[in-house]
């Protein structure tokens, strides 16, 4: 009568893109990029070149964790104690000890055993200060023992974790590497000088902490004008040649600061002078990976993401008017920052309903919540945000009031402020944020609504557009469309990641004028779309700029691919290409350096998979499931690659572990309903589909495998029913004709 709905094939199931996944020819760039020192042929003069005309700044500075942020080890940088202390945690013991002038740290190696490490530089000041030892190929590492400077004593920043020497969260392995980590944001133009074909670094920088230009660039050119004939004569040139003057915009100035005070990943080491922040880098966005589910810091997601979410962003505030530029202090004691801007009612019993002049009555205590990070690190949220507890105990979301009252419920918490300011709450862009993170039938409607309020921020209207990505319907590819040709290009970029789930056809025309976008990270996350169309699809008028922006991409990937999520991405596009053996090499490359990566794990299931080694297709994903049982995705893996192998038994099992795991992912459902029809369990086929239904309401497949489960047992009522639904989704699908007609539909 008509067309069976099948189980999808497992090789178009098993394969999950990570991100950005992009072509690259042997992991070189075709052309190589200037580095970043060459930029308008200026050059790096170090910091002792500004002192004399700039005593004061100079003098804050020398105060800064800028300037402590890597010295070179001795008794008057090394806070540690090093007179031969001992410090055991965690199944190591670590003895710190000084033998010829040098410091020495002895612990657990990545052979499981302890050694001698020389300690090759300090790194940060307080409230912790870490230190750097050098290993083969240029690598530095942190070492896990840290120093806390104000109770000083030795620590562990994850403690009551035994963490294997072969670990990838192991100080010696990736993930507390130096030059891949942390190198970027402690020294001033540091260029990483990553070798893939060795694996191996020659990083270098011009000045080895945060010095005057990692703020106001290289100052050769400005120097040389201060000193000219014509500059004593009056000759004047705006800016002066530094990037970062008095004058400079709040962006101007937050863009400066977000490279190292952002959760990011770098495009390149080559820097483009420009005003747009995603020219040089990417940000992470409030999305659930990291953040709270209302935009609250969760991770250690530093500074940019929270501000700019804030109110005070969008007022024009900029970090100097509470942070000395110089010193990095705030300018102004307690409230009194706040009180620059905010009436001296709101630092009043009458607005704190705590008494003046203690913590609990400070305006950071409940509009900037504090988290402890790197064990000892006490940081304040930035998004300025008013305290929520009726969200938490709606959603389960975080709130100030109970961060001190611990001893106190969720709901005492709104209910007091029920009482000081009555039941209706203010508007916040969390109260959509929230249900929309959830994925399910409910959240297209408040994503969809956060794009279209004019109010919302434009980092939240971001993480709208990612979310839409999870949502495949109609409606959310329209939303994601109209995000091509929005103005901020962090809202451009996360619609296009986003689009990589919808059909190539669909979007191939409105993705291909952003090929030439004025913003690189726009154009490399087109350009990764575009890959995944065979050479001769590609549209003659884009066919210029897709070769350009794809060199972009390119070049983007090769930086990162000393990172083990780089080595992921490289795999990801080999495996499109069908070239399973450098997919297979890149995957394993990347479980290499970190072991525990299943992302990694369920796309080399995928290649092997394609390639008919269906028996490493399913060794590779029991592994994944050790590591990871309570992982749906892997269950829905194990439980395609079964049914492909003709084991219905052990893929009706792993269909039911995804069900129980309370899976989010419609394609679930859908296909265990089909196989316990096939097995002629119609009611339980019936149920499954049934919840699938109720996660994704518009999804047609859904409800055309419904009704061929209800004609199995002869339910023309029930099959009707979900024919007219059909009808209402999909009316033109050529499969569904020949039904609408035989029910007169």
């Amino acid at each position: 009568m008509f067309r069976k709905p099948m189980i999808l094939v497992v090789t178009a199931m098993l394969f999950f893109v990570f991100t950005g996944t992009l072509f690259l020819q042997r992991c070189q760039p075709k052309e190589k990029e200037s580095p970043s020192q060459q930029i308008s042929n200026n050059e790096f003069v170090g910091d002792k070149s500004c002192k004399n005309c700039h005593a004061n700044e100079y003098s804050d500075w020398l105060q800064s964790h800028h300037f402590m942020a890597m010295q070179p080890p001795n008794d008057s940088t090394v806070a540690g104690n090093f007179n031969n202390a001992t410090f055991r945690a965690d199944g190591v013991t670590s003895r710190f000890f000084k033998k010829d002038g040098k410091f020495f740290i002895n612990t657990q190696g990545d052979d499981g055993n302890n050694h001698d490490f020389e300690v090759k530089y300090t790194f940060g000041f307080t409230p912790l200060q870490q230190y750097l030892v050098e290993f083969p190929g240029g690598r530095m590492q942190v070492p896990r023992v840290s120093w806390d400077t104000k109770q000083k004593k030795w620590f562990h920043q994850y403690p009551g974790q035994q963490i294997s020497s072969r670990d990838w969260f192991h100080w010696t392995a990736n993930s507390q590497n130096w030059n891949t980590m942390c190198a970027s944001c402690h020294s001033t133009n540091l260029q990483k000088n990553y070798n893939i074909e060795s694996d191996s670094y020659n990083t270098t920088y011009s000045v080895i902490n945060v010095s005057c230009e990692s703020c106001h660039g290289a100052g050769k050119l400005h120097i040389d004008l201060v000193n000219s004939d014509e500059y004593k004569k009056g000759k004047r040139i705006p800016g002066s040649y530094v990037q970062l003057d008095k004058g400079s915009s709040q962006l101007a100035q937050i863009n400066t600061c977000a490279p190292c005070h952002a959760r990011k990943s770098d495009i390149s080491a080559s820097l483009i002078q420009s005003g747009e922040i995603m020219d040089n880098l990417i940000p992470e966005i409030p999305s659930m990976e990291h953040f709270h589910a209302d935009g609250q810091v969760n991770d250690e997601d530093y500074i940019y993401t929270s501000f700019l979410q804030s109110k005070m962003f969008h007022r024009d505030v900029k970090c100097s008017n509470c942070h000395s530029s110089h010193s990095g202090k705030l300018i102004l004691p307690g409230n009194q920052s706040c009180l620059q801007c905010h009436a001296k009612t709101y630092d009043d019993p009458s607005h704190t309903f705590h008494q003046v002049g203690i913590k609990a009555s400070e305006c950071k205590s409940c509009h900037m919540p504090g988290k402890v990070y790197m064990g000892n690190d006490l940081r304040h949220d930035h998004s300025f945000r008013v305290p929520r507890p009726d969200l938490t105990v709606k959603y389960g979301t975080p709130n100030a009031c109970n961060d001190c009252h611990k001893n106190k419920t969720t709901q005492w918490a709104a209910d007091a402020v029920t009482k000081w300011y009555g039941p209706i709450r203010k508007y916040h862009f969390a109260d959509d944020l929230i249900p929309g993170s959830k994925i399910d039938a409910n959240s297209e409607g408040h994503l969809i609504k956060l794009l279209g309020d004019t109010a919302v921020p434009n980092i939240v209207k971001a993480t709208a557009a990612y979310y839409l990505g999870s949502i495949p319907t109609q409606n959310s590819f329209h939303a994601l469309v109209k995000c091509l040709v929005h103005s901020d290009a962090q809202i451009r970029y996360r619609a296009l990641r986003s689009l990589s789930n919808f059909p190539a056809a669909n979007w191939r025309d409105n993705v291909g004028p952003l090929l030439a976008d004025k913003v690189r990270a726009v154009r490399i996350a087109a350009a990764d779309l575009y890959t995944t169309f065979p050479a001769r699809q590609i549209p003659p008028q884009y066919a210029t700029t897709f070769s350009s922006a794809h060199n972009e991409l390119q070049n983007y990937l090769t930086y990162q691919a000393d990172f083990s999520v780089g080595n992921l991405m490289i795999a990801d596009h080999y495996l499109q290409q069908q070239d399973y053996d450098n997919a297979e090499k890149f995957y394993l490359r990347a479980l290499k350096k970190d072991s525990l990566m299943n992302y990694a794990r369920l796309n080399l299931s995928t290649g092997y998979n394609a390639q008919g080694k269906n028996d490493k297709a399913l060794a590779v994903l029991e592994t994944a499931a050790k590591i990871d049982p309570n992982n749906d995705r892997i269950h829905y893996n194990m439980a395609l690659l079964f049914n492909e192998m003709n084991n219905k038994t052990a893929a009706e099992r792993s269909f039911s572990k995804a069900v129980q795991l309370k899976t989010n992912n419609p394609r679930v459902y859908y296909n265990y309903g089909l196989l316990l029809n096939e097995v002629k369990k119609f009611k339980e086929a019936e149920m499954i589909l049934q919840k699938g239904i109720t996660i994704n309401p518009s999804s047609p497949d859904m409800y055309y495998a419904l009704c061929f489960v209800y004609l199995q047992f002869n339910d023309k009522l029930k099959a009707k029913q979900m024919l007219i639904k059909l009808k209402q989704l999909d009316p033109n699908n050529p499969d569904y004709q020949q039904l609408f007609k035989d029910f007169g539909i």
